[in-house]
């Protein structure tokens, strides 16, 4: 067999996966074949910002333990700059941390390599992953490689950026209140906000926080898949941790059957601004679902005093995770930071008694609605991906933002109820940028997720043309 091991890149993981086992390709031509594509690829765009050289690549080929149970067979792996990887510069977007070299890696990196994942680099983020627009004073602005005027999305940006254009077939990301499904949707990739505990994650001075979560990316659902089954694993020194199934979420993804769903929807929730391109998409979205023989119904758990909850809890996060920062110099840290951490000193412990009231109805009636309806359908974003050179969306509709969480509003709600979300693009904006939709479950019910956004990729074109060439043009 004849393959052509230069554009190993523009296969899907699961091909590429196939022909390691088989050994009709090695690990070394894979990793050569992304590394290659990043030299060509990323001056253009700056997803990723740290990478592994020669003689680096050399030790991790060397050191690969290739024993025939790991899921990812010594495929390479790009990590959010938010996560440390031992002997790795990461420096979480800060200047704060611009040559930090961690001495261990964390749980989610150890998970990954532990299943066969080499990591070969860091991607970009915003500083501390905060807002979703990859940008920050290190490394500077990562570009949506669709048009590149355009933002990536964020905080994970850097990752879905990177696999967009064939540099990575897999990729992390991390989600608070939009940070994976944003950039995933706007960049034309995959993106999936677990349940918490699901993907062990830290170590963390404050462990029982659960509103981020660490997740899987990819180019399309079936890759995302795998990478799942690469991440999922229970880990005692992560609290939240549970011992899940078992089962392979992309063995179960290859042998399902079509089943069809009664699936709630809405633009806004009633609540939250939402642009008219967003709106449209939802509509075309809405009639294929329909058409793949789904009931739909504009029916939606009450997320009516959400942004208070979320902003609360969010500030109270910041200012524990980043208050001590200040103390060092607070001229190298970003204002939208300085923003979070000042609201929180302004917050009250009935203030966060009300967060948490608020949150635990939001989960209520969120599992009321689920007792009913299997599914949620939500724009991932209320606006198409938007001109870089701006640092947040200022104003939707007949709505102004004053501060750079706002407009996040529509995908941080979700992340009140805990349920998994898995983001993908289901269409394309007047700017020629991809933008899409989150589709919600239960907790614990990722397979049901990942199986029904399949059958939806199915009858969308945007994945099979990933991975693309910078603004668009044909491979």
């Amino acid at each position: 067999m004849n393959i052509d091991t230069k554009n190993l890149w523009k296969k899907n993981a699961s091909e590429v996966i196939s022909l390691l086992d088989k050994k009709e390709i090695t690990i070394e031509e894979v990793v050569d074949s992304s590394l290659d594509r990043i030299k060509e690829i990323n001056p253009d765009i700056n997803a990723i910002v740290t990478l592994i050289n020669e003689e680096e690549k050399e030790e991790l080929i060397n050191s690969f333990n290739n024993n025939t149970n790991n899921t990812l067979k010594g495929m390479p792996v790009l990590i959010k700059d938010m996560n440390d990887v031992q002997n790795m510069r990461t420096t979480y977007g800060s200047k704060l941390y611009s040559d930090n070299i961690p001495k261990n890696s964390d749980i989610i990196v150890q998970t990954i390599e532990k299943n066969g994942g080499l990591i070969i680099g860091k991607t970009n983020i915003p500083e501390f992953a905060a807002g979703s627009h990859t940008y920050n004073n290190v490394f500077g602005l990562t570009k949506n490689p669709w048009n590149t005027s355009l933002s990536a999305g964020g905080s994970s940006g850097g990752s879905a950026a990177a696999l967009a254009t064939g540099m990575s077939w897999f990729a992390s990301g991390s989600d608070l209140g939009g940070s994976l499904r944003n950039p995933a949707s706007w960049c034309g990739v995959v993106g999936l906000r677990p349940t918490s505990g699901l993907i062990a994650h830290g170590p963390s001075s404050f462990p029982f926080f659960n509103l981020s979560v660490d997740g899987p990316m990819a180019r399309n659902v079936e890759d995302l898949s795998i990478f799942l089954d690469a991440m999922v694993d229970h880990n005692k020194n992560d609290p939240l941790s549970f011992k899940g199934t078992k089962d392979s979420y992309y063995k179960n993804l290859l042998k399902r059957e079509d089943t069809k769903y009664l699936i709630g929807f809405t633009d806004d929730f009633g609540v939250f601004p939402c642009d008219k391109e967003v709106r449209g998409m939802m509509q075309n979205t809405l009639k294929l679902v329909q058409n793949l023989g789904h009931d739909i119904n504009n029916t939606y758990p009450d997320m009516s005093k959400s942004e208070y909850c979320f902003q609360t809890l969010r500030s109270y996060i910041f200012y524990c995770t980043y208050k001590s920062l200040l103390k060092k110099d607070k001229n190298l840290i970003k204002e939208e930071v300085i923003w979070n951490i000042n609201k929180a000193e302004t917050i009250t412990i009935d203030n966060l008694r009300e967060a948490e009231k608020i949150r635990a109805n939001i989960y209520s009636n969120t599992m009321k609605f689920f007792d009913k309806f299997d599914l949620l359908i939500v724009p991932s974003a209320i606006v198409p991906p938007f001109n870089s050179q701006e640092k947040w969306v200022k104003k939707v509709e007949d709505t102004t933002f004053d501060n750079y969480v706002s407009w996040l509003m529509i995908a941080a709600s979700i992340s009140l109820t805990s349920c998994p979300s898995i983001a993908i693009a289901t269409s394309f904006s007047k700017d020629n940028a991809p933008f899409g939709i989150q589709i919600v479950a239960p907790p614990y019910q990722e397979q049901k997720l990942i199986n029904f956004a399949k059958s939806l990729e199915e009858n969308i074109n945007i994945s099979d043309m990933v991975p693309i060439n910078i603004n668009n043009e044909h491979i």
